[in-house]
């Protein structure tokens, strides 16, 4: 039971120490090496925690006391990180500008300018600043930790070397979606689902590339699958196939993928050249559509081997592409670049909606929902500020709660809604 728990502990500190990496988090001052402490302690403590609840089994109550006292910290430790997940909505709307500025046009500078001011209020709404507060925290349970680990020497316990936790990979996409959580998009479906349909012709060169291009969470990988799953899409192509790409580019797992879905297996396929070689014979001649999802990595030369093989079938075979960045879908020789754009204020709103008004009483709802609209309607159609404010709203049952957000001042920046 404690080794589950701090297991995960575990694997949501190494999380947190991967997106101060990855999304240029700056923590407070000295807090990221109680975090690399708060790791190592509990590294450390794990190690051992297959002797001790072996000795707990046979009743020692001096190492019951001792995992009793582990099992409050690391509930302790998970509220915290609860906080920290909190924040990580923050700073991921931080990391929206970065990540896609070449996909935004110049009119776009708004968006930026919204997400940039909804980060900066996050820390009003409990009038303190979120990370300090963590910090304060994680220096509490440390030296609490502090003493546990040092207590477990006492006991002589027969380390695990063995217990070795892995540093947590980016979530892959699927090509499974429920449609009916699915909000607007239809201008955006019919002109992709147009595209994907149309005769190619005999004189088409080289490959028919399209890339759906937009901010991250702004829904591009939905569209995909809203075509990926059109009956008239699976019957106008042999093959339809999907592949997570993420943002390391890994060959080998992208060409075992492709060949997956040629109904191929490829477990015993190890080599490179092998893979390709069997790409190249199974797509002969047939027509498919192929989704490169996520994808990050525009480097040609990397990409080069698969469309080389991708080019021996049929010559109406599509390829659709989703990426953050424009320049992606350009060295990736897109002949079509579709923009995802923001959401209608309807689509908005009734997005906003289905996650604020979640499990609530008709009472709430019908007390909250004026609130609630104008909410939405200053949103202005981002999706991910939909979705986080709806989410922080979630929990806030009262007027005055969502007032507050609503009068914030993270809706006065220039150009919104202009």
């Amino acid at each position: 039971m404690v080794d589950a728990i701090v297991s995960s502990l575990l694997e949501q500190l190494i999380s947190v120490a991967a997106d101060e990496v990855k999304q240029q988090v700056r923590l407070v001052t000295g807090v990221r090496q109680e975090v690399k402490k708060l790791t190592s302690n509990l590294q450390a403590i794990r190690a051992v925690l297959e002797d001790a609840e072996k000795r707990q089994m046979q009743h020692d109550k001096a190492v019951t006391f001792w995992l009793d006292q582990l099992k409050d910290a690391s509930y302790d430790m998970e509220d915290v990180l609860e906080e920290w997940t909190t924040a990580r909505l923050k700073l991921q709307i931080e990391g929206v500008d970065d990540d896609t500025a070449l996909a935004l046009a110049p009119h776009k500078k708004k968006v930026r300018s919204f997400f940039c001011a909804l980060s900066n209020c996050f820390g009003s709404f409990k009038q303190l600043s979120l990370r300090h507060d963590i910090a304060v925290k994680i220096r509490e349970i440390n030296g609490t930790l502090d003493d546990i680990a040092s207590q477990k020497d006492t006991f002589k316990f027969v380390e695990n070397v063995s217990n070795n936790v892995k540093k947590p990979e980016r979530v892959r996409t699927t090509s499974l979606i429920d449609e009916g959580e699915v909000c607007g998009r239809v201008d955006e479906k019919n002109e992709l689902l147009s595209k994907l349909l149309c005769e190619s012709g005999e004189q088409q060169q080289g490959l028919y590339v399209i890339s759906l291009v937009g901010l991250g969470g702004i829904g591009k990988t939905t569209l995909a699958q809203l075509a990926y799953n059109n009956d008239e899409v699976k019957r106008n192509f042999e093959k339809v196939i999907w592949v997570c790409v993420s943002d390391t580019f890994e060959g080998i797992r992208v060409a075992k993928a492709i060949i997956e879905g040629l109904g191929v297996s490829a477990s015993g396929l190890s080599e490179f050249e092998s893979l390709m070689k069997q790409i190249q014979e199974y797509i002969m001649g047939k027509k498919f559509f192929l989704v490169l999802d996520d994808v990050w990595d525009g480097d040609y030369k990397k990409w080069d081997p698969f469309f080389s093989c991708l080019k021996n079938g049929h010559h109406e075979s599509k390829i659709l592409i989703t990426t953050r960045d424009r320049s992606v879908a350009l060295q990736l020789g897109s002949i079509d670049i579709i923009p995802v754009k923001e959401l209608g204020e309807g689509e908005c709103c009734l997005l906003f909606k289905q996650i604020a008004f979640l499990r609530r009483s008709f009472e709430d709802r019908e007390k909250l929902e004026p609130m609630g609209r104008k909410i939405a309607h200053k949103c202005k159609g981002l999706p991910l500020a939909a979705k986080v404010i709806g989410n922080l709203l979630r929990s806030k049952s009262t007027v005055k709660e969502w007032q507050r957000i609503l009068e914030s001042e993270m809706w006065k920046v220039e150009e919104i809604g202009q």
